[in-house]
C-alpha cells in the first residue's frame, strides 16, 4: 500500500508533453524578449545606466529616477524573469516521462546558457561595453534561442507524433547551410551595430569597431546568400507542396519577414539608423531567425501535424 500511495504521488507530479510544451513556448518568448529588451538598452545609450551589478547603483539596488537607469534596470529585470521562465521548463523537463532523454539535456542546456548570459551582461559593464562583450551578449541569446525553438517541437512532436522527412537528404543538408548562413546573418549583423553610431553608453570613449560601410557590406552579402538558398529550398518545396503544404507554408512565413526584414534594413539605412527602425530590426531578425531555425528543425523532424498522411 505504501508502495503504490508514492508511485502515486510520483505519477501525479509527472507532466505531459503537451503541458510541457506550454513551458516550452513561454521560454522562447521570454528568450525573443529579452534580445528586443537588450537591444533597447543598447540602442538608447543606457547601456552604463546602472554602474553596478546586479543592484543598479552601490548601496541602492533600485534605479534612481533617470531614464537610462530604468532602461537598463528593466532589462535586468526580463532577463532574471527569463532565467526564472527557463529553469522551470529545465525542472519540469525532468518530470515529463514522454520526452526523451536528449530533450531534457536540451531544456538544461538551454537554461544554462541563459544562466551565462548574467555574468556576461556584469562583464559588458565593467568593461565599458566593448563591443565584442556585447555582441558575444547578443550572440549567445540567439544560439540560447534557438535551443529553445528545438525544444519546443521535441515536446510538440513528442505530444502530437513525428513523421519521416518528406525531402531527400541532400535537400536536408542545404537546409542546415542555409541555417548556417542565417547565423552568420546575425554574426554580421551584430557588427554592424559594432560598428555604428549606437555605442550603447552614449559617450565617446566606448569602443567601437572598425568603419560601417564595409560591414554593411559584408551584412548585405550575407543576405544574398541566405535568401538564395532560402529560395531554392523553397522551390523544391513549392513543386512538392501537395506532400507537406504546412511545411511549404513556414517556409513561405519565412521568406516573408526576410523581405520585410530587407525592407526596414534598407530604410533604416537611408534614415541615418534612427534606434527606433533599429530596435525593430532587431526584432524582427531575431524572430526571422527563430522561426527559420524552427523550419531547418522541421525539414529533418517533422512533427505528424506537418506532414498530413504521413505515419
Amino acid at each position: 500500500m505504501a508502495i503504490d500511495s508514492t508511485t502515486a504521488r510520483a505519477r501525479s507530479l509527472e507532466l505531459s508533453a503537451a503541458a510541457f510544451l506550454r513551458l516550452a513556448l513561454a521560454s522562447v518568448a521570454a528568450l525573443w524578449l529579452i534580445m528586443v529588451t537588450g537591444a533597447a538598452v543598447r540602442l538608447t545609450d543606457s547601456g552604463l545606466g546602472c554602474r553596478h551589478w546586479p543592484g543598479c547603483e552601490r548601496g541602492h539596488p533600485l534605479p534612481a529616477k533617470n531614464y537610462h537607469a530604468f532602461i537598463e534596470f528593466g532589462n535586468r529585470v526580463v532577463g532574471g524573469v527569463t532565467i526564472v521562465i527557463v529553469l522551470l521548463a529545465a525542472l519540469a523537463a525532468l518530470r515529463t516521462p514522454e520526452l526523451s532523454r536528449g530533450a531534457r539535456r536540451l531544456a538544461w542546456a538551454v537554461f544554462a546558457g541563459t544562466l551565462a548570459q548574467a555574468p556576461l551582461g556584469y562583464l559588458a559593464v565593467k568593461t565599458d561595453l566593448r563591443w565584442p562583450v556585447v555582441a558575444a551578449h547578443l550572440l549567445l541569446s540567439a544560439v540560447v534561442l534557438a535551443g529553445a525553438v528545438v525544444l519546443a517541437l521535441e515536446a510538440f512532436s513528442t505530444a502530437r507524433g513525428r513523421a519521416e522527412p518528406v525531402v531527400p537528404l541532400e535537400l536536408r543538408r542545404l537546409g542546415l547551410l542555409v541555417g548556417g548562413a542565417a547565423l552568420a546573418l546575425l554574426v554580421t549583423g551584430t557588427l554592424a551595430t559594432a560598428a555604428g553610431p549606437h555605442s550603447g553608453g552614449g559617450t565617446e570613449h566606448v569602443s567601437r569597431l572598425w568603419r560601417l560601410q564595409p560591414v554593411i557590406f559584408i551584412h548585405a552579402g550575407a543576405v544574398a546568400v541566405f535568401g538564395i538558398g532560402l529560395v531554392f529550398v523553397l522551390g523544391y518545396l513549392a513543386a512538392r507542396r501537395e506532400r507537406s503544404p504546412r511545411l511549404f507554408r513556414l517556409g513561405l512565413a519565412v521568406l516573408g519577414l526576410l523581405i520585410v526584414q530587407m525592407i526596414l534594413g534598407e530604410i533604416q539605412y537611408r534614415t541615418h539608423l534612427p534606434w527606433g527602425l533599429v530596435l525593430a530590426h532587431v526584432g524582427l531578425a531575431a524572430a526571422v531567425w527563430a522561426l527559420l531555425v524552427a523550419f531547418v528543425t522541421v525539414l529533418w523532424r517533422p512533427p505528424q501535424p506537418l506532414v498530413p498522411g504521413r505515419t
